[in-house]
């Protein structure tokens, strides 16, 4: 049965306009981005996520054609600039730098999180790792952790430590050394870390559990003394400071992360875009020798692998906060 000629006219009216079609949807495609990127830092300046953005920010600025307008957005541990991301379902202009604070820890510390840390976000890559540090102020009576410890065991409850806020890496990290120890150390939540460090130095805040990226500057410069690191081995920056486990405390472990993401529901094209331009920032020596600088290990997962591992932390932060019953303050 032949087709009838009607039919024969549309189907080619249907044809024609594809093919119409299809260069101007490659040209949209072609023309990302078509604005300015708007990178949402979820912590203060100063801070390691910060530091990261904007060493990355510069070497995107340079090949996507499109500033990259960092913008920071602090609170609530990160997850209100989360937020904000999470809300921008689509937009390809819109990206973070997540971290264990808003994507591994705050989603199971705090309850009615605004968003699901997997679902609400398109995960290209990990950044960068290092661990945390705890530091005293040149006017703390004391050059170790068992000297800070033995005064926390004198005074229960009267010696405090800051962070750079509740649900952060480094809150939780101090509440593991409590408990291991067998002290009451009060957490100080501060909004950031430059106001904490500041309280340490000038003797108000008699201890601080800090990223090391965002303290290594004030301990090269005697402002702040180091006490123990958080990972498993000591940091290559600050090979004469001891690991926790290495003071005795093996359970307290932990490392800090951050990772670039973007908003859930944005194009596979500009996905793999952001992927291929992080690889090349990661294995550049302009990027590597400035995160070695800092003490950051740059990341080498790409988005299957950095997804894993959010959800590998979501798993271990929720059962370490309910054997510890872990609270936010």
């Amino acid at each position: 049965m032949r087709p009838h000629p009607g039919s024969m006219r549309r189907r080619g009216l249907l044809v024609a306009a594809a093919a119409l079609a299809a260069p101007c949807m490659a040209r949209a495609q072609a023309a990302w981005p078509e604005r300015p990127i708007r990178w949402i830092v979820n912590f203060p300046p100063g801070g390691a996520a910060d530091i990261l953005s904007r060493t990355l920010g510069e070497w995107f600025g340079t090949r996507l054609g499109q500033p990259i307008v960092i913008e920071n957005r602090p609170g609530a541990g990160g997850m209100l600039g989360a937020d904000i991301v999470a809300k921008a379902r689509g937009d390809s202009h819109v990206v973070m730098m997540s971290s264990a604070a808003s994507h591994g820890i705050g989603p199971v510390l705090y309850a009615n999180v605004p968003y699901d840390a997997l679902a609400d976000f398109t995960h290209v890559h990990l950044v960068g790792t290092f661990p945390s540090v705890l530091v005293v102020g040149p006017a703390f009576p004391g050059t170790t952790l068992a000297e800070l410890l033995a005064a926390a065991r004198a005074r229960p409850g009267q010696i405090t430590y800051g962070s750079g806020g509740n649900g952060t890496m480094n809150h939780l990290t101090g509440q593991l050394l409590a408990r291991a120890a067998g002290v009451e150390l009060t957490h100080v939540p501060y909004r950031g870390s430059a106001p904490a460090m500041t309280d340490v130095m000038g003797g108000q805040l008699p201890a601080l559990m800090e990223s090391l990226p965002t303290a290594l500057g004030n301990i090269r410069a005697g402002r702040l003394r180091p006490l123990a690191v958080s990972e498993a081995e000591r940091a290559s920056v600050l090979p004469e400071v001891p690991t926790f486990a290495e003071a005795g405390f093996p359970a307290v472990a932990s490392t800090n992360w951050f990772g670039f993401s973007a908003a859930a529901g944005i194009p596979p094209a500009v996905a793999e875009r952001w992927r291929v331009e992080l690889d090349a920032a990661l294995a550049s020596a302009q990027v590597r020798e400035r995160f070695a600088a800092i003490g950051v290990r740059p990341g080498t997962l790409g988005p299957d692998g950095y997804t894993a591992l959010i959800r590998e932390e979501l798993t271990r932060w929720r059962e370490v906060i309910r054997a510890g019953n872990i609270r936010a303050d």
